[in-house]
């Protein structure tokens, strides 16, 4: 019997592909299932325009038998089957697709659902097979052959019998090394585990013998093996069902067996889609967090199926990063993959898919806004973050996306809202969005600064997240409305004669002013203001870098370190303005110890910590014996 050589080059090529282009070894296993799904299915449709074709759909199974002993395992199938010839020509060419050629003669035909496409599948086999024999025989033929090979040396095809049209491939497991068990691939444990994760959706059933115990007859204490047939695969996937036939118990139930959080999910989007670009997408809202979400071992990303075989597990390009925590899947026959139907081609298909999913992931978060607020505000104190990180990132690409979808505290509502509420309830003339931050909402209520803001009768948002001032900035208006920190120095809500008056204290204070700037050379500038209604004291920013960004930002671990250029404001209506005039007077040291207990005491009211605690306190003290 001659040995003939592979068509397709040598046995650089076939050691290339079999050892680098699969990345997994178990994928072997889903190609040849594949392979055999594609051999049923083109007897299927052929018996559809052939009378002489007679088949029972219910023979139309994928047998897979393991045989430790021996070291074989066997994948049959009851499909169309293969000529010499065609053995010859699909097996004895490395790259040529049966499957390929067939679904380009019957493109325009609904029917055709052909998985392999690139004919290199099969020989993923090699990767755990010292040999590899293929018995098939063509559906209405007389004669069977077998294909045998041992890998790149080549090939010989010789006549054998085989009752059945159909196809065997036998593969002789190689022997265990000290780095791989390949003895794991004839487990049935292991075979059913690969089963169900690559191709527990091909419509065909997957059948094998698995040995059970079960109690010996008349005993309940003793038992036996006993072999039964077992279906291996699910075959009609969940969001091929019409939604009729689905229940919100079987949707949850198998987003909790297929990802792993038994919570219920907050929302579910389903959707088929058909036309240029054909898909079916389950994607799930989830209710809590993915206990790893925050670490580097997190992976974003979604299912992807074609026609029900499973090609990526986490196809992040599915996703953006702000909707990161969504899972779910996409289940497309139109996609373009590579050669080894494990690595997506970067193409115009999958940006199609991706934009319509965050099209959709957003109307229905739009949706829960405005239909069902409390189930959205517990959304959204969950993942809230994740949407402000998605309107910050990449300089603000994505903030108008996501603007409306971002709520904060607010201190007339008492309650999270959303900046177009905000904008519906501001005031006639009002041409600004105040805001404060702090580490809690009922810190923020106690600073000096948001007190007299209150008092002028203005809503504030209150910001508790440290990215949210970052937030504010990029998004820089909401409506044309621009952002106002109540902290900055140039709020301006007096009136004129208020107005007038401050500036005069000013002026007539230069020198009492300069005196405890000197004392304290870490602020910008020390004045009097209006803007406190009962607080001695409080300390404003000038500037981009406010308080509340310096101590994030110089918290973070790249050592850097910014300062905010400060003012320490004094209340000039508050009865310590007359006390420092008073040192001016007759005490200017004492006006600079002051002048440091005050700056001390604005720090501590921002959070700030203080330089020489021991100084101010001996200051105190002084203060307190006289």
């Amino acid at each position: 019997m001659e040995t003939k050589l592979f068509k397709a080059e040598s046995k650089r090529l076939l050691d290339l592909m079999i050892n680098s282009i699969y990345t997994n070894k178990e994928i072997f296993l889903r190609e040849l299932i594949s392979n055999a799904s594609d051999a049923m299915d083109k007897l299927y449709y052929n018996s559809l325009t052939d009378k002489n074709i007679n088949i029972n759909k219910e023979d139309l199974i994928i047998k897979l038998t393991t045989d430790p002993k021996a070291k074989t395992l066997t994948i049959e199938d009851k499909g169309i089957g293969m000529s010499a010839e065609e053995l010859e020509e699909n097996l004895g060419t490395i790259a040529h697709s049966g499957s390929f050629a067939f679904k380009n003669e019957n493109e325009k035909k609904d029917d055709v659902d052909i998985i392999g496409q690139f004919g290199v599948g099969f020989y993923s086999a090699f990767m755990v097979s010292k040999k590899v024999e293929v018995i098939s025989k063509k559906y209405g033929a007389d004669k069977a052959y077998k294909w045998t090979s041992e890998g790149a040396d080549g090939y010989t095809i010789e006549e054998v019998e085989k009752p059945d049209a159909g196809t065997t491939i036998i593969l002789h497991i190689k022997d265990d090394r000290e780095e791989e068990k390949y003895s794991e691939f004839l487990g049935e444990y292991r075979i059913k585990g690969i089963v169900k994760r690559y191709s527990d959706y091909i419509r065909f059933p997957i059948m094998m013998d698995v040995t059970k115990k079960v109690p010996k007859e008349g005993s309940k204490e003793e038992f036996e093996d006993k072999t039964e047939t077992e279906t291996l695969n699910s075959m009609i996937p969940i969001w091929k069902k019409k939604k009729s036939e689905v229940t919100d118990e079987e949707l949850n139930s198998f987003y909790a067996m297929k990802f792993g959080d038994f919570e219920k999910p907050t929302r579910v989007i389903r959707a088929s889609v058909e036309g240029m670009l054909n898909y079916d997408m389950l994607v799930y809202i989830p209710s809590v967090l993915p206990y790893d979400y925050y670490t580097k071992e997190f992976e974003k990303g979604l299912q992807l199926y074609s026609n029900g075989v499973l090609i990526m597990e986490k196809c992040k390009d599915l996703l953006p990063d702000y909707f990161s925590f969504v899972r779910g899947l996409v289940d497309s026959p139109d996609l373009s993959l590579n050669i080894s139907r494990e690595i997506l081609q970067q193409d115009r298909q999958l940006k199609t898919i991706a934009k319509n999913i965050e099209k959709k992931i957003k109307a229905e978060l739009e949706d829960m806004l405005n239909k069902n607020r409390d189930e959205y505000v517990k959304f959204f104190k969950t993942f809230g973050v994740q949407l402000k990180f998605g309107c910050y990132n990449n300089f603000g690409v994505d903030k108008d996306k996501l603007k409306d979808l971002l709520m904060f505290y607010s201190s007339t509502e008492q309650k999270l809202v959303t900046l177009k509420e905000y904008v519906t309830r501001m005031k006639e003339g009002q041409d600004k969005i105040y805001y404060a931050c702090g580490e809690t909402t009922d810190k923020i209520d106690m600073l000096p600064q948001v007190e007299g803001v209150k008092s002028k009768g203005y809503e504030i948002l209150y910001l508790t997240d440290e990215i949210d001032e970052f937030v504010l900035q990029i998004l820089v208006n909401y409506e044309e409305k621009e952002f106002a920190n109540v902290s900055a120095n140039n709020i301006d809500l007096d009136s004129k004669e208020d107005k007038e008056k401050i500036e005069k204290l000013n002026e007539d204070s230069k020198d009492l002013l300069t005196i405890m700037q000197e004392a304290i050379p870490d602020v910008a500038k020390v004045c009097f203001t209006n803007r406190l209604k009962e607080h001695p004291v409080c300390i404003t920013t000038e500037g981009a870098i406010s308080v509340e960004m310096q101590k994030v930002i110089n918290a973070l671990p790249n050592n850097r370190q910014v300062q905010a250029k400060t003012t320490l404001e004094i209340n000039g209506n508050h009865q310590i303005t007359n006390k420092l005039k008073e040192l001016f007077n007759n005490d200017k040291e004492g006006l600079k110890k002051y002048a440091k207990i005050l700056y001390a005491q604005a720090k501590l009211i921002e959070g700030l910590s203080i330089d020489n605690p021991t100084e101010i306190s001996n200051y105190i003290c002084d203060l307190i014996s006289k």
